[in-house]
């Protein structure tokens, strides 16, 4: 009996990761790759100015103006805990659309560097590693292997918690 509803969720999981097959944009944080559903990402765009916002925290590094419209921008490399790095000629921020609240939240995302587009099959995915129940890795959706290289998925809708998600959609207004 237990074996049927173990081979039951595997199934389940199987068929959950097969519809995160597609394209995906790659970048490096830190020496590793990650990627985005092409679908979140709006644009790539080059460093510029971002104006700093007071009392918040670190890895928002503050707003820009794109086209007219302010958006708020996040240091992946600071959200993720990494080290605080120095802006070079390769650091660009993704524009991507994220779910929010019933509405569509447009926030820049700073990367080291953008890689390319790939698209990345079924076969070559596998569910995250569990990490045990004390660890926030609800934004990585599974694991790609393309090659020797393994790239983390992530959930765009899930990199910021509901609480950051406020913070950016006030930073917007």
């Amino acid at each position: 009996m237990q074996d049927l509803a173990t081979e039951a969720r595997n199934t389940a999981a199987s068929a959950a990761l097969d519809t995160l097959a597609g394209k995906y944009l790659t970048f490096e944080l830190d020496n590793e790759v990650y990627g985005l559903g092409i679908l979140k990402v709006q644009e790539i765009i080059g460093m510029m100015n971002v104006t700093r916002v007071p009392k918040t925290p670190d890895y928002v590094r503050g707003v820009i103006n794109l086209r007219g419209k302010v958006i708020p921008v996040i240091d992946l490399r600071l959200k993720f805990g990494m080290s605080a790095e120095q802006d070079t000629e390769r650091t660009c921020i993704i524009v991507v659309q994220i779910a929010h609240a019933g509405s569509v939240l447009t926030t820049g995302l700073i990367v080291d560097q953008v890689s390319e587009v790939l698209n990345i099959n079924a076969d070559q995915i596998e569910a995250p590693p569990a990490f045990g129940s004390s660890l926030d890795t609800d934004f990585i959706m599974a694991m790609g292997k393309v090659g020797q290289k393994v790239i983390m998925l992530l959930n765009a809708d899930k990199i910021l918690g509901s609480g950051e998600l406020a913070l950016a959609s006030q930073l917007a207004q």
